[in-house]
């Protein structure tokens, strides 16, 4: 049998613990991820503008917080130069690039972010907010009823205004040479649709943007639509 000197033993054992030492915490570190390492969402909008967009308590229903997942900077109501070449107090909607405009003093405008309607479904043109309603009922108009009846024909009769309504807290009726256009600038309880084409010829904004924006509306105020 070899001999072992006892003391090359010792040293070998002693070299083995601390190679293990120092492996161990290596190991263990593999096997956690650190608050460091874990991916920080960035916010997609401004706290400040975020709370613009917060719950309301509105005529007696509520207006819930819009997400702000669902909000893109560019939707975002902000103050801007003004790029219509209107006279301040005008309305100025730009269905090609989604946005509202409501022209200012000293070269400025008021943009909103929209949703519009769908191509071949749009008015263009010069108009006037001809009516204003609060949480306002609606019907489908006809030619919708009979381009998509088993959607609309429910609600020939009508809807009542409320949190489930399409047009949403507020509509501006648009009206052209004293008739109603069947042109509406409304509320939407669908936020995430803002910036899209999908309503049926309207324009949509978010409930809290339209309330803003009746408020500083009077009826008679100038439209101008701009084509697509």
């Amino acid at each position: 049998m070899p001999h072992v000197d006892p003391l090359s033993a010792a040293n070998m054992l002693s070299r083995r613990s601390l190679f293990t030492t120092l492996l161990l915490p290596l190991a263990l570190g593999a096997c956690v991820t650190t608050q460091e390492e874990m991916p920080v969402k960035a916010p997609r909008i401004a706290p400040t503008d975020a709370a613009r967009y917060g719950a309301l308590e509105d005529g007696g229903f509520r207006i819930p917080a819009a997400d702000p997942d669902d909000i893109k900077p560019r939707n975002v109501r902000q103050l801007v130069n003004n790029p219509t070449g209107q006279e301040p107090g005008t309305l100025v909607v730009d269905p090609r690039n989604r946005f509202l405009y409501l022209v200012q003093e000293n070269g400025k405008a008021l943009r909103y972010g929209v949703g519009v309607g769908r191509e071949g479904l749009e008015f263009s043109g010069t108009a006037n907010v001809g009516n204003k309603r609060e949480w306002p009922s609606w019907r489908p108009t006809d030619a919708m009823i009979a381009r998509e009846p088993a959607k609309y024909r429910p609600w020939a009769g009508g809807m009542a205004g409320g949190e489930t309504n399409p047009l949403g807290a507020r509509a501006l009726y648009l009206f052209k040479d004293g008739k109603d256009t069947l042109y509406r600038i409304h509320g939407t309880n669908e936020p995430w649709t803002i910036g899209e084409a999908v309503s049926s010829g309207c324009i949509r904004m978010m409930n809290q943007d339209v309330i803003d924006l009746y408020r500083r509306v009077p009826n008679g105020t100038k439209v101008v639509v701009l084509p697509v």
